[in-house]
């Protein structure tokens, strides 16, 4: 008898996808021994049928209609890798109610259509796998699901771009400035032509809005996710969060909290004592805290050709075990709560503010007073020394205790209205657990 095979259909032979096509081919002589039978991949959608002919051994698995590769019966699974919203949910709706299985990386759609998607795989008992959508080759979202499923998550947080942890490390270690080390990570790849998504936050808030629902069983959108990018982080930022024992990186947190789910995106300062300040260059963390399990740190690059077609070639052969044992559909979503996401000003953080006021007495009364009015606790007041003497103003950074974000806002707000105050630098939160 020959080996069982699994026919597969992969769309898009982009950077993921070609990571895909090269390690199935290196798992080939191992694939029956691990997962009962054989993948072959039988059709791969493209749009340039002449560029794709030289990413493959035999260029007729290539196709530029998805009408035939859904209209093929033998195919079981579709392992979809274009990205973006249309036509990617158009195909994986139409596979799954095709009763195909389905892989993807896709973070921006299960971020927004996660739901529609996951109902539709149920209703066809049908698997919907998507480890590759977070943090790469990083494996955390079957963990949450499975390994970790005897917990009640309280948080998940971490670092989850590697574009901008990468511009962060050059700014800590090279002291560089934000757009220096931006133009570096393009040169080396790190960055795309447009960096948008990477540096405003974008990428990290769709990847915060999955991780938070599978964490906290309830379902959390692309638009529930607070975001702040790094583009307004300075080396001087960094050099003063060094003074104070801190790194500064892009974190993604979500918190399942007596009120409700906090969900954001922001640059923050994190103690060089936590597990996340020495993750640098371009590898991601995602640090979890459950009830049962206490802290735990998932480690690794989060990104790149032959990580993520890891994470990928993982659900693939999840699926085929599933379908060897008849069991397919057996964890779809596991949103079984309808938890309220708060507001972010209603979200609970200490912050670093550096601002420039007049060089006099009674400034940092005046100072204070604002912040009491508006219940703003001052753990720390540092005088910089002034770089121009002739301005008479000095140089002040504040860290506050933990805060309300809306009375901290509506505080700062009120001294940039004060004549003393000439200049507030910067904001930035401070992480706490």
């Amino acid at each position: 008898m020959g080996e069982k095979v699994i026919n597969a259909a992969l769309l898009g032979l982009g950077t993921v996808g070609t990571g895909v096509y090269k390690v199935l081919k290196n798992q080939e002589e191992e694939m029956t021994a691990k997962i009962g039978c054989k993948v072959k991949i039988r059709k791969i959608l493209v749009r340039n049928l002449e560029k794709a002919a030289g990413k493959v051994d035999d260029p007729a698995v290539l196709t530029n209609s998805w009408e035939n590769i859904k209209a093929d019966p033998s195919i079981d699974i579709i392992i979809e890798l274009i990205g973006g919203i249309e036509p990617a949910r158009t195909y994986i709706l139409d596979a799954l109610h095709a009763g195909k299985h389905v892989v993807t990386a896709n973070k921006d759609l299960i971020a927004v259509h996660g739901k529609e998607l996951m109902d539709t795989a149920r209703a066809s008992h049908v698997d919907f796998l998507f480890e590759a959508a977070v943090a790469g080759g990083i494996p955390i979202i079957r963990p949450l699901k499975q390994c970790l499923a005897g917990n009640h998550m309280s948080e998940v947080m971490g670092i989850v771009n590697g574009t901008t942890n990468f511009i962060l490390t050059k700014m800590s270690q090279e002291n560089m400035e934000f757009k220096d080390a931006l133009a570096l990570a393009t040169e080396l790849g790190y960055a795309e032509a447009d960096p948008t998504a990477d540096i405003d936050g974008l990428d990290a808030g769709r990847k915060v809005a999955i991780l938070a629902s599978v964490a906290f069983n309830s379902r959390v959108v692309f638009d529930d996710v607070y975001i702040e990018g790094i583009t307004k982080i300075s080396a001087k930022d960094i050099r003063y969060a060094k003074e104070m024992g801190c790194a500064i990186k892009l974190l993604g947190v979500a918190r399942n909290t007596e009120s409700g789910v906090e969900a954001y995106v922001c640059p923050m300062l994190i103690p060089n004592d936590h597990p996340l300040a020495t993750v640098n260059d371009s590898y991601n963390a995602v640090f979890v805290h459950g009830d049962a399990v206490e802290d735990a740190m998932f480690f690794g690059r989060g990104a790149g050709e032959l990580p993520t077609a890891s994470a990928v070639v993982g659900d693939i052969f999840d699926i085929v075990r599933n379908m060897e044992a008849g069991c397919c559909g057996r964890i779809g979503c596991t949103c079984y709560k309808q938890l309220p996401v708060k507001k972010m000003e209603d979200t609970y953080n200490r912050y670093f503010l550096r601002l420039h006021v007049e060089d006099r007495c009674g400034v940092l009364a005046e100072m204070t007073e604002v912040f009491a009015k508006y219940h703003v606790s001052i753990a720390q007041i540092i005088q910089k020394d002034s770089q121009n003497q002739d301005d008479h103003l000095a140089e002040v950074v504040v860290i506050t205790s933990k805060v309300r974000e809306g009375d901290f806002k509506t505080a700062v707000q009120e001294l940039s209205n004060k004549s003393s105050v000439k200049r507030i630098s910067k904001t930035i939160r401070v992480y706490r657990k």
